[in-house]
């Protein structure tokens, strides 16, 4: 069975070349938006390969129809979310947000153009997903490209590091009635976007020096969940289990 690491290299192996940092926009939006639809494959992969059985994405006729990403009804809209698990008696359990950052601004040569848009989409997903289903674990995963963590100047911070400190504020929401808009969990993610290569490297927001390993970041992320559904599920090594 593939580890997450594994999982994740084979997705961007698929990828076609990165545009041109001078390519048009709706270029780099389009290789986004299937880089992130890879990722979230991934990622689904994983977790069913954990007990979630139902996770999506999946392939077709993995979950015996159409495994496409869920489309949830939120408190404010129904939102389409990358990774899901949910079930009949519960709703909304676990949901993953992917975002990336793959080119570099053509006029400042760095990658910081697109960080704060990024975080307003991502929180508005956990403001809406919150609102309905407040137990529900978010998970907020954000890749660049390895270089955005040598990007700075003499003026600014890197890219890496600020995405730290404007993300800082929206982690670690550890109470089911805390606010709607943290995230129970906001990850950093670095990988050569360039030549789609690994290895991937992660991080908690908050802490731009320590790299986390994915088992510890799954783990981070069921643990919540069983935490929180006590009555129904158990972590036992690092699967999911259903109460009997």
């Amino acid at each position: 069975m593939a580890s997450l690491d594994e999982l994740l290299v084979g997705a961007i192996q698929t990828m076609s070349p990165r545009p041109a940092d001078d390519a048009s926009q709706a270029a780099k939006k389009a290789y986004s938006e299937s880089l992130s639809a890879k990722l979230a494959m991934a990622f689904a992969e994983h977790l069913r390969n954990c007990g979630l059985e139902d996770a999506r994405p999946a392939p077709p006729g993995v979950l015996g129809g159409s495994g496409v990403e869920r489309r949830v009804s939120g408190g404010i809209g129904a939102k389409k979310v990358d990774v899901t698990w949910a079930t009949p008696e519960s709703g909304l359990i676990l949901a993953i947000s992917i975002k990336t950052i793959n080119s570099r601004d053509q006029r400042t040569g760095n990658f910081q153009k697109n960080l704060i848009n990024r975080r307003g989409d991502m929180l508005m997903e956990a403001v809406t997903l919150h609102r309905r289903f407040p137990y529900a674990v978010l998970c907020g995963i954000m890749f660049l490209d390895i270089a955005a963590t040598s990007d700075g100047t003499s003026r600014r911070q890197s890219t890496f590091i600020n995405a730290h400190t404007r993300l800082k504020l929206f982690t670690g929401r550890n109470d089911p009635a805390g606010r709607d808009e943290q995230f129970e969990r906001l990850y950093l993610a670095t990988f050569d976007a360039a030549n789609l290569s690994g290895p991937f490297q992660f991080f908690a927001v908050g802490d731009p020096t320590i790299r986390i390993s994915t088992v510890t970041m799954t783990t981070e992320l069921l643990d919540l969940v069983a935490i929180r559904n006590s009555d129904l599920y158990s972590l036992i090594d690092n699967r999911l289990i259903r109460q009997r």
